[in-house]
């Protein structure tokens, strides 16, 4: 096994003192403005606040998922850029804190969550839709979640000092053992804190299709950290190769999350029951339906078209503009999501400004944080010099 001896400068180079602060004003900022909406109009709170929970969540377990993948593929590719999802995945331990507001609103987010006795369908799902359950199934998938980041990030960690190949065989077994717990774990806040804010609404694919976009929004994420610290000087050795492979799986994720989302659409439609179309018919009407045929258009017609040929998927420009394009259509789909529930006809302003704020603060101050204590490469790793000379 022959690890390569990396530069220091390469190893392990501090994000700019700029751009940490940076991140920390955006932050604070986007905390402001929740807090400002809560005190305004606290059940708007709530909704944005779910919203800036899904993303989060959806970036952060998402990039823990593509850890766990490429340990259980056996990819080389991607090993020296696994650090970037590592890195990603240090917002895990965030989710439980942001969720936490959310605890003292349930009401005015669920009507599932008051008295059901009067409501058959509530009543028939009121052994696992109460609060009690909820708090507990919350409490039990963050604890996994985050067991799991901590036991994948200390192990590959570790291996930077040590060398030690079992470290990556101990990582191996426990992606298996992620891959499934991922599946179940991730439906249950799909099914949670979106699907059910309107409780008498049947989707056996929500779960799916929650699952595709934040696979989605998490790779490119990863793909435009990866390019500007390209651009920042510090991934001197990143090919076009490496480029076409985040470029290929953004395509392929593009048209997994809008084939299920057609697949929901499609079920729902051809069976025709009100128990089910009432979801699709809520946001296609008091101009919900323009946001819904928006959705189409920038989640998978323009990332679809644009990463299409061989030659864009290797384009760094093209792959930057095209990660951000998605990141914000991941947020409009959540957005879509959920904000039904809240309001018959479409409500954007001021108050919606916090959710990005958050999740670009957080990403760049958990980010910064990561690089000024760990290596950017995995230096450890015995898949190291295969991923560094990767070709197509």
């Amino acid at each position: 096994m022959n690890i390569p001896v990396m530069p220091p400068e390469v190893v392990r180079k501090p994000m700019p003192e700029r751009t940490s602060r940076l991140g920390w004003i955006l932050f604070v900022l986007g905390v402001v403005i929740a807090l400002a909406t809560y005190a305004v109009d606290p059940r708007r709170g709530a909704f944005d606040n779910l919203i800036l929970f899904l993303a989060i969540v959806s970036l952060a377990v998402g990039s823990l998922f593509f850890v766990a993948l490429e340990y259980i593929a056996g990819a080389v590719w991607s090993v020296p850029l696994r650090r970037v999802n590592e890195f990603l995945a240090g917002l895990v331990p965030l989710t439980p804190a942001l969720a936490i507001p959310l605890f003292f609103h349930l009401h005015e987010l669920f009507d599932w969550s008051h008295a059901t006795a009067a409501d058959p369908v509530l009543a028939s799902k009121s052994s696992y839709l109460n609060i009690e359950f909820l708090v507990i199934r919350f409490v039990v998938v963050s604890a996994i979640w985050i067991l799991f980041y901590v036991v994948f990030t200390r192990n590959s960690t570790r291996q930077d000092v040590t060398r030690e190949s079992k470290l990556t065989t101990w990582n191996i077994r426990l992606s298996a053992l992620f891959m499934p717990v991922f599946a179940v774990t991730i439906t249950i806040i799909a099914v949670d804190w979106a699907m059910s804010l309107e409780a008498h609404w049947y989707s056996t694919i929500f779960g799916v299709y929650y699952f595709s976009a934040s696979v989605l929004a998490a790779i490119a994420a990863a793909t435009l950290v990866v390019i500007l610290m390209q651009e920042g000087g510090y991934l001197p050795w990143l090919r076009r190769d490496h480029l076409y492979s985040l470029g290929a799986l953004m395509f392929a994720f593009v048209n997994f999350w809008a084939y299920i989302a057609f697949s929901q659409f499609l079920l729902i439609w051809y069976a025709n029951l009100p128990e089910e179309t009432f979801w699709f018919m809520r946001r296609w009407q008091h101009g919900w339906e323009y946001v819904s045929v928006l959705l189409i258009i920038v989640h998978f017609a323009v990332p679809y078209f644009a990463l299409l040929s061989q030659d864009s998927k290797m384009d760094p420009k093209r792959l930057k503009f095209i990660a951000i394009w998605i990141l914000a259509a991941h947020l409009l789909d959540v957005y879509w999501l959920v904000m039904p529930t809240y309001s018959e006809t479409v409500s954007v302003g001021w108050m919606e400004l916090s959710i990005p704020l958050i999740i670009a603060g957080a990403g760049i101050t958990v980010f910064s944080y990561k690089m000024r204590r760990e290596n950017l490469i995995p230096v450890g790793d015995p898949k190291l010099e295969r991923g560094l000379s990767f070709r197509l």
